[in-house]
């Protein structure tokens, strides 16, 4: 069996190991994951944790977390490879985490290569911190980890090697992708050797740079690591501010982003439903589907986590999260998502980073306009951000964005697909996101 929907752009389904259970459960997931229109499946670290039971504190990058394993009695690279296989025949490519910036503290490679690490005034291993930018005395430390030093030193190279053969490792055994976590604080040259060692295996391996929370210049810095993809903040953006669309247009030109409406990183977006005081059912639902429009139309790949289809409100927490936490689901938007991700399938803009536009309605009602670099093809996503009140956008020509409208077809998923707006203009409903695409001029 295969997907429904063809390749192109990323549409990621991130299997969250500590809530899908050993790794013989995974499996079961895989037929809904691809029924719902998804290519690929992201895998939180599976490896062996440090004591503090954290997968992003990993200790041994060749073992599988006793956890996940369960009652399995094959090897650890035997069960990854079946979930692997697994995941092919449903057109499902998998990509892991790759944790480079730091380890666990108690990790093998302190006693293999004590050289790697940053090492504090008394020579002890040093653990990575965060500062509050609003208040320097709230200083976060991670005291379970260990950093790496990336000074510039002979004993780099042996640190190259190392992750050059954790990649061919995974590689051989059929990933396709690696998420490389907190890539910005990793120099762009051990990237690239990294990378390069992954594709003297299979040339066809994506490296997708997590980028979140940190400066521009920063990110502007791993441009000759040559990543496939990066992370973007589209979730965040209040559809009014500039900064969204300023770092859309200016990282396009490093890699292509891809966009989610929540991860694991962030609280459940039911959860910040309920904080502004949204808990009606209905509306609920509603606001799940237009987030998820969004991220999936922002840029040319998207990314859910396991049980944003049902609405769960528990986080995925990396290290307290367990099987048991599976919830009852509070609606069930796997349709939509399949819908979701059909169109994006089909829609040649929403596979291929193009310049995009902001495009203001006098009604207050907003678009993004994204044209294709190359050709002449077009996509519009209108939003009114608004949680109360319907606006008629003129149809005389009047109004830019029912202008632009007018000129394509809508396929907004669920939505009737044909001419854009009628005689009397577009509408938009409180809350509602519209897709319209076309070819040929905008203005």
């Amino acid at each position: 069996m295969t997907s429904a929907v063809g390749p192109r752009g990323p549409r990621i389904y991130n299997l969250f190991p500590l809530l899908a259970g050993p790794i013989h459960d995974w499996q079961r997931h895989l037929p809904r994951i691809a029924q719902m229109g998804f290519n690929w499946i992201y895998v939180n670290p599976f490896h062996f944790p440090g004591f503090s039971g954290s997968l992003y504190a990993v200790k041994d990058y060749y073992r599988l977390n006793p956890m996940l394993r369960g009652n399995a009695y094959e090897a650890d690279d035997v069960l990854l490879k079946n979930f692997i296989d697994s995941a092919a025949k449903y057109g499902l490519s998998v990509m892991m985490d790759l944790v480079l910036n730091h380890t666990s503290k108690d990790a093998e490679l302190t006693h293999q290569h004590p050289e790697f690490y940053a090492r504090d005034e008394k020579g002890e291993l040093q653990s990575p911190y965060a500062i509050d930018p609003a208040n320097a005395e709230n200083v976060t430390v991670w005291g379970d980890l260990a950093e790496i030093d990336f000074t510039p030193r002979p004993e780099l190279d042996g640190f190259v090697r190392y992750f050059q053969d954790v990649v061919k490792h995974y590689v051989k055994l059929g990933v396709r992708g690696f998420r490389c976590d907190a890539a910005y604080k990793v120099p762009a040259d051990i990237w690239l050797g990294v990378n390069h060692a992954a594709h003297a295996i299979n040339p066809d391996v994506l490296f997708f740079a997590e980028t979140l929370g940190c400066r521009e210049d920063e990110v502007e810095a791993l441009r000759p690591a040559r990543f496939d993809f990066l992370f973007n903040s589209a979730k965040w953006w209040d559809f009014k501010s500039p900064w969204l669309l300023d770092q859309y247009n200016r990282f396009r030109g490093i890699a292509p982003s891809v966009a989610f409406p929540e991860s694991h990183d962030t609280p459940r977006f039911r959860q910040e439903l309920a904080d502004r005081g949204v808990t009606s059912a209905k509306a609920v639902e509603q606001q799940y589907k237009a987030l998820y429009l969004f991220t999936a139309t922002f840029s040319t790949g998207v990314m859910m986590p396991m049980g944003f289809e049902y609405g769960f409100k528990s986080p995925l927490h990396v290290v307290e999260t367990r099987p048991e936490h599976w919830e009852d689901p509070q609606f069930d938007i796997s349709d939509f998502i399949w819908r979701t991700n059909q169109m994006r399938a089909l829609v040649p803009t929403l596979n291929r980073e193009g310049p995009q536009y902001q495009v203001w309605s006098p009604t207050g009602v907003t678009g993004l306009l994204r044209k294709d670099a190359e050709g002449s093809d077009w996509s519009l996503a209108v939003v009114n951000p608004e949680p109360k009140g319907s606006w008629q956008m003129a149809g005389d020509g009047s109004d830019p964005l029912a202008r632009i409208a007018m000129r394509g077809h809508e396929v907004t998923p669920g939505g009737r697909c044909g001419p854009g707006t009628g005689e009397d203009g577009l509408t938009a409903k409180a809350g509602e996101i519209r897709v319209f695409t076309g070819d040929g001029p905008t203005d």
